[in-house]
């Protein structure tokens, strides 16, 4: 009977893997179709109405295709399933995912916050741009935002950071954007520098984005703890487990998108060894049920006497 429910268990853990899978894959998909279309949308209309801004920013948009490509490739090899090299899965790959798409972040950032700095030093002015381009940058400004939500509900569904850094990149895109409409407006109104103003204000946002995301890659790679709001979910339900008297121990450590967990409870010495078991196979049941994002539960038994 335990056989069949172990069984069970890890075919369920298959599935829902597998659809984290499918979820991240079809939002890349996403993601890469609306990248592309807005790059050429935003050349055409950058070159149309004479825009540097424009064109820089559909540059930036075609780059993205590249970040999402880095995601694909952290999702797939997060999913594999163990081996006899990797006993423990490769859900940390989806971490390296993380830093190196915090890295194309906070490089884009800086990018744009370098030009900016040129600018003003320069007080470069060129051709007034055309309204082509404001349409563009509004589009643009509309389109990234609504990505930005999309990819991030997407991320926080199946709790993937390579997914949540994408969903940024696309955040920066959309801030990319508002600068290029503040430098557009402004320069069609005679204040050209605003632009490049708005560029290093929009290049501080990015890089702490990308600081952020870097951090969070680097907590699930080392064995960060869980917050202690989520831990002491768990002390509760514990507790709400029949035979249980106390917890002695919970140790929880972050594994790329997935939690283990180690449990050490008290319960009555003079029970018999099938029944300590019983307890601390419902308690392993317990936190593995109610806590989605938990991969695996060890339980060890203290007895109690007297």
């Amino acid at each position: 009977m335990e056989h069949t429910k172990n069984e069970t268990i890890i075919h369920d853990t298959d599935k829902e893997s597998s659809w984290e899978q499918q979820t991240a894959m079809k939002v890349s998909g996403i993601s890469i179709l609306v990248n592309l279309l807005l790059s050429i949308f935003k050349l055409i209309a950058g070159i149309a109405a004479h825009s540097g801004a424009m064109i820089s920013d559909a540059i930036h948009s075609a780059s993205d295709v590249g970040s999402t490509f880095i995601v694909i490739i952290g999702v797939r090899l997060s999913a594999k399933k163990s081996d006899k090299e990797h006993q423990y899965g490769h859900e940390r790959m989806e971490c390296v995912s993380s830093i190196v798409l915090a890295g194309m972040l906070l490089v884009t950032g800086l990018g744009i916050g370098i030009t900016g700095v040129r600018d003003i030093v320069k007080s470069t002015s060129g051709a007034i741009p055309g309204t082509l381009a404001l349409i563009a940058a509004v589009v643009s400004i509309v389109t990234k935002e609504w990505m930005f939500w999309y990819t991030r509900g997407a991320a926080k569904k199946i709790n993937s950071g390579a997914l949540m850094a994408d969903a940024w990149h696309h955040r920066s895109d959309a801030l990319s954007s508002i600068g290029a409409f503040v430098g557009i407006f402004g320069a069609r109104l005679g204040y050209p520098i605003l632009d490049p103003v708005a560029s290093i204000v929009i290049c501080f946002m990015i890089a702490k984005a990308a600081i952020d995301i870097f951090r969070d890659a680097i907590d699930k790679m080392v064995d960060h703890s869980c917050d202690a709001k989520t831990e002491e979910s768990m002390r509760r339900e514990i507790l709400k487990v029949p035979g249980v008297r106390r917890v002695d121990l919970l140790r929880t450590r972050l594994f790329g998108s997935k939690m283990y967990v180690d449990i050490e409870i008290a319960a009555a010495g003079e029970i018999s060894l099938n029944d300590a078991h019983d307890i601390a196979e419902n308690v392993h049941h317990t936190i593995e049920d109610k806590f989605k994002d938990v991969k695996h539960c060890m339980v060890h038994v203290n007895p109690i006497n007297g």
